[in-house]
């Protein structure tokens, strides 16, 4: 992830709860590598620790151009790993990171349940601190507390200082709101701030959401309107929530009296007041009917200035959404329904079916199709299967359960159904192929931007889901949960469900009873090894995709060893490709023999090398000792 330009340490308000952290960050930022190596900054989520390792790295940049620095949150570090596996480039992955000078990483808290991240994020770090490279890392929770983590990763993350940053206290609170109005040019009446800093925010975030409030109106009514009287009246229920701070002397002076006040004009009347509202909205471009139908009203409202502050509410709201459905598609962000603040409800169900339109769920690979998918008695049964299911989605045999060792062709057979799918379909179905990993990296990511509804939405508008691997959903409860809800609505509605699994629904340890219900209830066909006949087809097909000539005998003298799954096939294909290239003679068959031969195992020579300990606790009636050589075998009895 790029490091954001504006977080800098000179613009970051330090104050008694973060004032040990800013020090320990200065002290990393001024000597990479040399103190506090590696750095762990926890704190609750909008106190700053993000901002603060990115003014580490900002600073280093720009006083040692030479320095590597790689700012990356774990999420990125997942994905990049499952894509690096998936490629078998874990090696070269490995070396990209090692390679930095400084590593920031970002939410290590995610780090739980991942025990293959965990193994090669620990070569990493011990890699780098070895070679003196500082790593910075932060959370929501210290190293001790992140569960399931190897105490070994443990160990590394809390060898250099851990430090935390608490919630900002009234001072931090009141220093962070001016130095923000000085970044935005915002002025604000005397004592407005120090009003808004009496609330005991919980972080930085809400803070700065209720000042940006505070802008808004202020930019609706023009000059400086807000009150520091005002400010807890027009943050609502959002202050209502919050505790107050005691004040600790007059920030400001008391309001004075409007029936005192000197020089004070009246104040306009209540239908002058919406009509100046109708004149300003309207040159906007909104729609001011509810104005419009109070101004026609015989009575005022109970509350003029409530009602004109529901409305700029309601046009705040729709700006937000406005902006939101322009992500998804900048041509709808200008509907009308954008500019109706009667109509909030509608633009948020049309953002939300944009959104929904507009959500890319992984579909099937264009490399695994059908017609390249071989068939032999080892997986005739679930091809099958397969082709019932793209003939008649939904129809028959659903869900679709296949299970078997890694590397029998369940991937690509899936792939293929969803390329059949969609072919089928005339290119209109939508289908979501999916590793389970994925899926429940999808589902974190979801939780932690408060999508779920979405997320979910998502997969349940598709006409058939498959999901690779699905064992990975096992002793996850929050999956598992959303994926029972996910096959149920599939499965009403007819849509195809198809899982690959490493072994049967019967044998998943902390599978819930209610999805192996389901799983079980459809078709479950078990794929093997790959038998002769199919390792015949296959290494015929890997040698004439690799150039060589068809050679009958060279293929059934190659397949006639068994082999655990295709990968093995593919291995052998390649050596014997290799020591062709590498020998300089082409593909000829005694190259092949000769590759093959060279890299099967050797039986061990056999000795006779055996300690009292060896021969004493043996039965010379049961011990059976086959000599290698003939000549050996004449052994002199001894009576």
């Amino acid at each position: 992830m790029q490091i954001d330009p504006k977080l800098r340490f000179d613009n970051y308000i330090v104050g008694s709860g973060n004032r040990l952290a800013v020090a320990a960050a200065r002290a990393v930022a001024d000597a990479p590598g040399t103190v506090y190596n590696p750095l762990f900054i926890y704190s609750g989520s909008g106190l700053g620790k993000t901002h603060l390792m990115g003014a580490i790295g900002n600073q280093v940049m720009q006083s040692q151009p030479s320095t590597t620095v790689r700012a990356v949150a774990l999420d990125d570090i997942l994905n990049e790993l499952h894509a690096a596996v998936a490629r078998g480039e874990t090696d070269r992955l490995r070396q990209r990171y090692q390679s930095v000078d400084m590593l920031l990483i970002d939410d290590v808290q995610f780090l739980t349940g991942h025990t293959e991240t965990q193994s090669e994020l620990l070569r990493i770090l011990n890699a780098l601190q070895s070679a003196k490279h500082q790593i910075v890392m932060t959370s929501d929770r210290p190293p001790s507390e992140i569960k399931d983590v190897d105490d070994r990763l443990v160990t590394r993350m809390s060898g250099g200082l851990i430090v935390d940053i608490s919630v900002p206290d009234y001072e931090t609170r009141t220093a962070i709101l001016h130095s923000k109005c000085e970044e935005r040019g915002v002025h604000f009446r005397s004592g407005v701030m120090e009003e808004l800093a009496r609330l005991e925010f919980r972080n930085v975030r809400e803070l700065q959401g209720a000042l940006n409030r505070l802008i808004a109106v202020q930019a609706m009514s023009g000059g400086d309107s807000v009150r520091p009287t005002d400010v807890l009246a027009m943050l609502g229920s959002l202050a209502a929530t919050l505790g107050a701070s005691p004040r600790s002397g007059p920030a400001y002076p008391p309001p004075i009296p409007v029936e005192s006040a000197p020089f004070e004009t009246s104040k306009p009347s209540w239908r002058t007041q919406i009509r100046n509202a109708i004149d300003h909205w309207s040159s906007e471009g909104y729609g001011t009917a509810s104005l419009e139908r109070a101004v026609a009203a015989a009575t005022p409202p109970a509350d003029v200035d409530g009602l004109l502050r529901d409305y700029q509410d309601a046009v705040a709201k729709l700006r937000e959404l406005s902006k939101a459905c322009a992500e998804a598609d900048q041509a709808l962000a200008s509907n009308e329904v954008f500019f109706d603040p009667d109509r909030v409800g509608d633009a948020q169900q049309l953002l939300e079916r944009t959104k929904l339109a507009t959500m890319v769920l992984p579909g099937p690979s264009g490399t695994f199709t059908r017609a390249d998918y071989e068939t032999g008695q080892s997986n005739e049964l679930a091809v099958k299967a397969a082709d019932a299911v793209i003939a008649s989605p939904g129809a028959k045999y659903n869900p679709l359960f296949l299970h078997g060792p890694s590397g029998v062709g369940k991937t690509h057979l899936m792939h293929a159904i969803g390329n059949g799918l969609i072919d089928q379909s005339g290119g209109t179905a939508r289908i979501a192929v999916i590793p389970a990993q994925s899926f429940v990296d999808e589902l974190i990511a979801a939780l932690q931007s408060r999508t779920v509804e979405r997320w979910r939405a998502g997969f349940r508008a598709v006409d058939a889901l498959l999901i690779d691997d699905v064992q990975f959903v096992a002793g996850k409860e929050r999956t598992q949960e959303e994926l029972f809800h996910v096959f149920n609505a599939l499965h009403a509605e007819g849509k195809q469900i198809v899982f690959t699994s490493d072994r049967a629904p019967r044998d998943l340890q902390g599978l819930e009873d209610r999805l192996r219900s389901r799983f079980e209830g459809g078709l479950l066909v078990e794929m093997r090894a790959p038998d002769k006949a199919l390792r015949e087809r296959l290494f015929a097909r890997f040698l004439r995709e690799n150039g060589w000539d068809e050679d009958k005998e060279l293929v059934k003298e190659l397949a006639s060893e068994p082999a655990a799954n295709v990968r093995e096939i593919i291995g052998t294909v390649n050596r014997i490709v290799a020591a062709a290239e590498l020998s300089g003679r082409g593909p000829r068959t005694s190259v092949a023999r000769q590759a093959v031969r060279a890299a099967a195992p050797r039986r061990p020579t056999q000795e006779m090398d055996l300690t009292a300990t060896d021969v004493l606790p043996l039965d010379p009636e049961k011990l059976i000792i086959e000599w290698p050589e003939p000549g050996a075998r004449l052994i002199e009895e001894l009576q």
